[in-house]
């Protein structure tokens, strides 16, 4: 097995108290497609440069296909690896800046053909390979590093926020080319970005760090509908889940002294929760407006996103959020008053002190 395992690995820098990576205990299975998600400065980049070897570790183990590698050189690591820069040999042409990493190895030219080719189909720059990268698009030279990094054939493939130089539109593309790709090779591709969407549309499984620690490690699924602590579930969703202080009263919920229905499983938790105060976590678009039942709160502000409608909201002197795909929009004005009732099956309960998911 050919499996990443990072043990109890730490990385810090002489002079800063906080570090960088605090314990981290990760394994990345063989063949997987894993993103690492997180703010500036959570980590992320920097497990990626350990595990290539372009950073040294403080204290811990790495281990790569069953070897410790915290000694390991770069180039004994076989990874391959594309850069938000895509640092294009600006002299070559597309043929000679994929294949130049061949040539050094000395692979066989005819190895080498057969590699460019394939690389070029699958990239789509059959028609591109004659010119220099000043003659090309930024999509076109993000499929040019792919493409370099590709016909490596490593057990690693490593991309360090590869399409942050795009436009949402190539994003989207480069997206779906990306999942190809890694369906046709089934190499390892671990994959860092601090957009969701990249997250969500990519990884088979997402590794959520803030400050140096894991927050959650699941499939995107599970992270959008079953968040393990407050930061997962503030972190993922545009808007966010929202987090709102309710009162625990006789093992029943109450949210600005209304009760709120939670599911047969919530409800017994709540039997053996000895705090009077939870946070309640529910996603905008799980949040059902009504004229005349349910929470009384008052339109705040009005966001049209095209296909629906967010709809602000305070509670406790906090604001929050509701969507509607209601599409007849003149119906909510600000200042109105409606009525909120929550989806049961989709309420998450965080612990008032830890944040951490009552159900986790």
């Amino acid at each position: 097995m050919k499996d990443i395992v990072f043990k109890n690995v730490c990385k810090s820098y002489p002079g800063n108290k906080n570090m960088v990576l605090d314990h981290l205990n990760l394994t990345i299975k063989s063949g997987e497609r894993l993103v690492l998600l997180g703010p500036s400065g959570c980590g992320k980049s920097t497990t990626l440069r350990i595990i290539a070897g372009l950073s040294d570790i403080t204290s811990g183990q790495l281990i790569l296909n069953q070897q410790m590698a915290n000694n390991l050189e770069a180039k004994e690591r076989n990874i391959s690896m594309v850069f938000q820069n895509y640092a294009l040999y600006p002299h070559m042409t597309v043929a000679e800046n994929i294949s130049y990493g061949l040539k050094i190895n000395k692979v066989p030219k005819e190895e080498i053909q057969a590699r460019l080719q394939d690389a070029l189909t699958t990239l789509q720059l059959e028609d591109l390979e004659d010119r220099k990268p000043k003659d090309l698009s930024g999509g076109q030279r993000q499929r040019v590093a792919l493409a370099r990094a590709l016909v490596k054939k490593t057990d690693y493939f490593l991309l360090d926020e590869p399409l942050s130089n795009l436009d949402a539109q190539l994003r989207l593309h480069a997206r779906k080319e990306l999942v190809k790709i890694h369906e046709k090779y089934h190499m390892t591709l671990i994959y860092v970005t601090h957009d969701q969407v990249e997250a969500m549309t990519i990884g088979q499984r997402i590794v959520l760090l803030n400050q140096g620690k894991v927050q959650m490690a699941d499939t995107p699924y599970n992270i959008y509908n079953h968040p393990k602590n407050v930061f997962t579930a503030k972190f993922i969703g545009s808007p966010s889940m929202n987090i709102i202080p309710a009162q625990v009263k006789n093992q029943d919920l109450y949210l600005g002294g209304q009760k709120i229905d939670l599911s047969p499983q919530l409800t017994q938790r709540l039997k053996t929760y000895p705090k009077k105060q939870v946070y309640l976590g529910i996603r905008p678009e799980h949040i059902q407006i009504k004229k005349n039942k349910g929470l009384p709160v008052e339109i705040n502000y009005l966001e049209d996103y095209g296909n629906h409608l967010g709809l602000y909201f305070k509670l406790g002197g906090q604001e929050y959020v509701a969507m509607t795909r209601d599409q007849d929009y003149s119906r909510f004005k600000e200042k109105e008053e409606i009525h909120l009732t929550f989806d049961m099956e989709k309420i998450s309960l965080f612990d008032i002190d830890t944040e951490e998911n009552l159900e986790a």
